[in-house]
């Protein structure tokens, strides 16, 4: 009975020693104590071009609403929707017969006006030889005179009314007033038109430059008043760079631009000042009403460029992982500056030059963790910048 007991007894430890195949205990303890391996850089000050993006609609140079300035029905349309058109090209023929008649009225008032002015000048003619023999008096070569004088006005009168005739009939033929590209035409032919329409003729747009609308937020706005070279607005915009701008299909634009206006009152809606920023368009690739990006450089000549990876997020701070001489890591608050694109932040504060900062599973690694660092390349880090 004594001897059964004690084999009940070793029996628990035979079977500890038999699961860690009878042998002495591993070195290292268990997995989940064993130190893992993390990629760390070292950071040094960089030279780089940061790209901010701003969504932005494009509209033409002048965008021109084609208006009749006359009554009447369209009689022909000599362009097509995206026609592209020349200054001073016919666009529409509008009948409006009225003002045919004008004009022939108004030259028929002329020649009346004209050969009355011709029988005034005959009774002054006549009148004067008769006043000098004292036949009649001169008060007869006044009112000679006067009429006169009268039929003349009549006749400058009569030559203005053909004059606004001929304005008004050549209002019935619309032609362009700038080169540019024909927008959407609503009317057909036999359409009754008038300048009280709410709707235009059609849209002429010029676009052999283009203005890209997008928007500063307050902060930016102010950074930019505080922080651009210069003492005033146009000296600030002068010294920008130039912008590039994104198409629609994500491709480049081959030309650049240059910002020229920022709007002087912040939309309380919105938050934002709107800015303009003018593109060539010789070829006529783009269109007004499209929608692109902006995208202006920004150059840091001596910074600190962490990958947007390495850091997270928690309480409204932004944190990088440090590693200590002893290879240990740390969080750390950093300040980034604002609106950064791209994979990078541009690190204000919180970390220093020769800080070894934790790229990868940061936001998994509390404040002591030891870990093994293997040195990252700082080549494929910033492969992606320019």
């Amino acid at each position: 009975m004594k001897h059964s007991i004690q084999l009940l007894l070793l029996l628990p430890a035979v079977l500890i020693l038999s699961s860690c195949g009878g042998g002495a205990p591993q070195k290292g303890g268990a997995p989940g104590d064993q130190v893992k391996e993390f990629k760390v850089l070292e950071l040094q000050p960089r030279v780089a071009v940061l790209n901010t993006d701003y969504p932005a609609s494009v509209q033409g140079q002048e965008n021109i609403e084609i208006r009749p300035r006359v009554d009447g029905y369209v009689e022909k349309i000599y362009v097509d929707e995206g026609s592209v058109v020349k200054k001073g090209q016919l666009l529409f023929k509008i009948n409006a017969p009225q003002y045919e008649q004008e004009v022939r009225t108004a030259t028929a008032s002329i020649k009346s006006a004209e050969a009355e002015v011709s029988s005034a000048n005959m009774a002054v003619n006549k009148v004067k030889p008769l006043v000098e023999k004292d036949i009649v008096s001169k008060y007869e070569l006044e009112s000679a005179q006067y009429t006169y004088q009268a039929k003349v006005a009549a006749l400058a009168q009569a030559k203005a009314a053909l004059s606004n005739a001929r304005t008004n009939l050549g209002y019935t033929s619309v032609t362009s007033p700038v080169n540019g590209v024909v927008g959407a035409i609503p009317f057909r032919l036999g359409s009754l038109v008038s300048g009280n329409n709410a709707e235009p003729l059609t849209t002429v747009s010029s676009i052999g430059n283009v203005y890209a609308y997008f928007a500063f937020n307050e902060k930016l706005l102010l950074n930019f008043s505080k922080e651009g070279e210069g003492s005033s607005l146009a000296q600030k915009l002068a010294k920008l760079p130039e912008v590039s701008l994104l198409l629609s299909d994500g491709t480049l634009y081959e030309l650049k631009g240059r910002i020229q206006t920022i709007t002087g009152q912040i939309n309380t809606a919105t938050g934002s000042a709107n800015v303009r920023a003018t593109f060539p368009n010789p070829k006529g690739l783009i269109r007004s009403g499209a929608s692109a990006t902006v995208r202006i450089p920004n150059e840091i000549k001596e910074g600190l460029l962490i990958p947007q990876s390495a850091t997270y997020e928690l309480q409204d701070k932004r944190f990088a992982v440090v590693v200590d001489k002893d290879g240990k890591t740390r969080g750390v608050a950093i300040t980034v500056l604002q609106n950064t694109a791209g994979n990078f932040y541009v690190i204000q504060d919180g970390l220093k030059a020769g800080d070894r900062i934790v790229l990868e599973g940061v936001a998994t690694l509390k404040d002591g963790t030891p870990i093994k660092a293997t040195a990252a390349s700082a080549e494929s880090v910033y492969a992606d910048l320019k």
